[in-house]
């Protein structure tokens, strides 16, 4: 891959891929002018920690980051929460990727079940697709088909990594929001070279 020269690395991986593949990179010496695409794992606080510097650079799909973009009413409580139980529970110490949206399911299932009073899955469904809910990830509403009437994903560039403990992933200053715009918290770090530092 390094002798074609790629301007565009793009990696879809699953976590033990995630890994292997950003330690390769590291250890030949990759240069592209962007590495990144759907490294599944690097949201988690154990892989983070474990590649450390090795993710600095890495441009990768995402669902949630602490930035203030992402704040929406009582995420950071959630989050607070559940950091404190994470360690004793052996879960993600983070619990930025899944848990918040995990959350706002129970929240949107819970006031559809008030407002319906029933239990029966096609009123529900019903409900869900015709009413936006209120969750700590914000407002979410569902298209006819079930589908949410904006997509939540984000894309995010990892940087200034230093090291691999996890207190330098509790705060924004290690990711940069870079796409959909009402969540862009700054400007891609270009090319990967310049941003691996």
């Amino acid at each position: 891959m390094q002798a074609a020269q790629p301007d565009l690395v793009c990696v879809a991986a699953y976590p033990t891929d995630t890994v292997g593949v950003l330690r390769a990179v590291e250890e030949v010496g990759l240069r592209t002018k962007m590495l990144g695409g759907g490294f599944a794992g690097l949201q988690a606080a154990a892989i983070k920690m474990q590649l450390g510097e090795a993710a600095n650079g890495v441009v990768n799909v995402d669902l949630w980051e602490p930035v203030s973009t992402m704040q929406f009413p009582g995420v950071m409580d959630f989050i607070k929460k559940y950091q404190a139980k994470a360690p004793t529970e052996g879960v993600d110490r983070l619990g930025y990727f899944l848990p918040p949206f995990a959350y706002s399911e129970l929240q949107i299932r819970g006031a559809a079940i008030a407002a319906t009073k029933t239990l029966d899955n096609d009123e529900l469904a019903k409900y869900m697709h015709a009413h936006p809910f209120h969750t700590i990830e914000g407002d979410i509403a569902f298209g006819r088909d079930g589908e949410w009437t904006e997509a939540r994903s984000v894309w995010a560039q990892y940087h200034g990594i230093k090291g691999h403990d996890v207190e330098q992933f509790r705060e924004a200053k290690t990711v940069t929001i870079l796409s959909p715009p009402q969540y862009k918290t700054g400007d891609i770090i270009y090319p990967y070279t310049e941003a691996m530092r």
